[in-house]
């Protein structure tokens, strides 16, 4: 059985947002049945993450391959570790990929080794250094996929802490990359985590987009699968908190360059700085909850000037206002 791509609908109602504590029917063996004879991949590029790989690999075989039977495979993509960590995935249960590195290499080409030695119709992605993984990632995830009408793409949100601080983690996404899409591309803005690599979708939605080679390649997807399916047929869910390993700055300067690259890159030839200013500073909200350019309307799809897409009406039960678009 393979995906039903008539199904993926760019609905007028815009973002779709969920919480994975909320919802009542999203259990891993309701979706298990849902998903009928499509195959799940979960898929984690990493890199040097001997300490928390394992565990999030046995977690998802142990509770949702042999359990609950939700997911079928748990690929690995090892891009260049020089410590354990293809061992200690190999060891939980995954089968593992090397990725040959390059000096341009970046985490793009770990999850395009992965998509490609995967084989479900359904994919999932998630990072391999979150120290507080749960199934409950993977279940929030692939929920609006396999039960909510039309979506193909959800892209997980979260709290970041940093040192112990609450909401204040998530470094280049709130300085460079929510600010970036606010100008460049502000129908997107309302992403609380434009740069998150846990998602879910399916094959068919990423298939022949551009997985850049570097780590532009989060909001990359994000930008492509939206011009691709429309935002209407995108959904986001809360996950909570998220933990995982902080990195000193001069490692995160290289990230930042490559988000602002991806990001510019896919401005258009059409691209005018001045405009883009002035239709942010015309934003309410910065550009989360309302907007009132009629030019970022119809480049949304909308047909009234000033409709938010964050205040449109539940269309499925489980369904939730997306008030944790927030900047935290």
């Amino acid at each position: 059985m393979t995906a039903d791509r008539t199904a993926i609908v760019d609905s007028p109602s815009g973002l779709r947002c969920y919480h994975h504590a909320r919802y009542r029917a999203y259990r891993a063996e309701a979706l298990a049945e849902a998903k009928g004879g499509i195959a799940v991949s979960v898929c984690l590029p990493a890199r040097n993450e001997e300490a928390t790989v394992g565990r999030i690999v046995e977690v998802i075989r142990t509770e949702l391959v042999q359990g609950a039977g939700l997911v079928d495979e748990v690929v690995v993509a090892d891009d260049g570790s020089t410590d354990a960590t293809a061992s200690v995935a190999r060891q939980a249960g995954a089968t593992v990929v090397p990725v040959r590195r390059r000096p341009s290499s970046g985490k793009g080409v770990a999850m395009a080794a992965a998509l490609a030695a995967s084989r479900g119709e359904a994919v999932v992605f998630v990072d391999a250094d979150v120290e507080n993984f749960g199934a409950y990632f993977v279940v929030g995830l692939l929920g609006p996929l396999l039960l909510a009408p039309g979506i193909g793409f959800v892209k997980g949100a979260y709290g970041r802490p940093l040192a112990q601080a609450a909401g204040e983690g998530g470094r280049v996404t709130e300085l460079l990359a929510k600010p970036a899409l606010e100008l460049f591309h502000p129908e997107l803005a309302q992403f609380a985590q434009p740069l998150a690599g846990e998602l879910a979708t399916y094959r068919f939605v990423i298939e022949g987009l551009d997985l850049r080679a570097d780590y532009g390649v989060d909001v990359a997807l994000l930008i492509d699968v939206a011009r691709r399916i429309g935002i209407g047929a995108m959904a986001e869910v809360d996950l909570g908190e998220r933990v995982h390993r902080n990195r000193p700055l001069a490692q995160l300067v290289p990230q930042a360059r490559s988000v602002l690259r991806a990001v510019v890159a896919r401005a258009g030839s059409g691209f005018s700085l001045a405009t883009c200013l002035d239709a942010a500073d015309h934003q309410t909200g910065r550009g989360v909850e309302h907007n009132t350019d009629p030019a970022i309307d119809r480049k949304r799809g909308s047909a009234h000037p000033g409709e938010g897409v964050v205040r449109h009406p539940p269309v499925d039960e489980e369904e939730e206002p997306c008030q944790h678009a927030r900047r935290s």
